[in-house]
């Protein structure tokens, strides 16, 4: 068993520009990670309109896709290797629809991965085998086997 942690930090901006308590304040922050990487993060201009969101920054909803996305990827990869396939390149346009559920609730109600991938080498794969690939990789993927994850919320107070 393996933990990943993730860190989010949001500071109030200037006051004298920002009025927090009406709902007038940068939903910019910063996401750390645990390898040391930091990415800017924002919630979507879709979702809290500008200037207040930052539309360079990923905002949680695109986050989400491309971490769906990479694991795919990576598990692709790992399993094109076991059947000694050469992969030489591998991009996919993943989109990710956010909309009412269920339960009228909103929540990211699909992703779609576009995978385009190049191989080389002798050995080359039919459409079967990648349909194949795609399918044993979305079967193997933790984020997707995932989705429907418990998410807790523990709160640490603040001195």
């Amino acid at each position: 068993m393996a933990h990943h942690t993730a860190e989010t930090i949001w500071t109030r901006g200037d006051a004298s520009r920002e009025d927090f308590l009406a709902n007038r304040y940068s939903r910019r922050h910063l996401l750390r990670f645990d390898g040391g990487a930091e990415v800017p993060g924002s919630s979507s201009p879709h979702v809290v309109p500008l200037p207040h969101s930052d539309a360079t920054a990923v905002d949680p909803e695109e986050a989400f896709v491309a971490s769906l996305s990479s694991c795919h990827m990576l598990w692709f990869l790992s399993l094109a290797v076991k059947e000694g396939l050469c992969v030489d390149r591998y991009a996919d346009a993943a989109t990710g629809l956010l909309a009412k559920n269920a339960s009228g609730r909103l929540a990211m109600t699909v992703v779609i991965l576009h995978p385009s991938v190049r191989f080389s080498g002798e050995r080359m794969p039919s459409s079967a085998d990648i349909d194949r690939l795609h399918h044993q990789a979305h079967e193997e993927c933790f984020i997707a086997n995932s989705v429907k994850t418990e998410v807790r919320c523990e709160p640490v107070f603040a001195d």
